[in-house]
């Protein structure tokens, strides 16, 4: 990825992760604070703080598709393959929970069977480019 669009993706999902949690301490859609919000507001920050750590971590082997660039496989790399995909999964169950929208959780499977076979299509990539070496990773770590 190019040195601009990468800060540019970068400064952008900082911007709109601060918005958002603007959003979710401000907004009053369902009135008072209930279990509910609470366990989704902390899910979103989960969610958002895994993300942004895992985006770090991934530094510029990050691509829309999947690439080849560099094996990545310290921080949150050494334990899960796809940080990136789990944590927006429990980004989108607290928002779920915070926006008390059921129809939501329908969402959240969409996205997890394509961030599924999103995650088989880059092995497939990753195995072919560090052969062994991405063997040896993907039996050491989750998802």
């Amino acid at each position: 990825m190019q040195k601009i669009p990468f800060y540019a993706i970068t400064t952008a999902q900082v911007i709109a992760g601060v918005a958002l949690l603007w959003l979710l301490f401000l907004w009053q859609g369902q009135g008072q604070w209930d279990w509910q919000r609470g366990v989704g507001t902390a899910l979103t920050l989960i969610g958002m703080t895994g993300i942004a750590v895992a985006r770090y971590q991934l530094g510029r082997s990050f691509a829309i598709r999947a690439e080849a660039k560099q094996l990545v496989t310290h921080g949150l790399y050494s334990r899960i393959r796809n940080p990136i995909y789990m944590f927006g999964s429990v980004f989108i169950a607290g928002l779920t929970l915070v926006l008390h929208r059921p129809s939501l959780w329908f969402l959240l499977v969409f996205i997890v069977i394509v961030q599924t076979l999103r995650a088989h299509r880059e092995a497939r990539v990753l195995e072919a480019a560090f052969g062994d070496a991405y063997r040896d990773y993907r039996r050491k770590t989750w998802f």
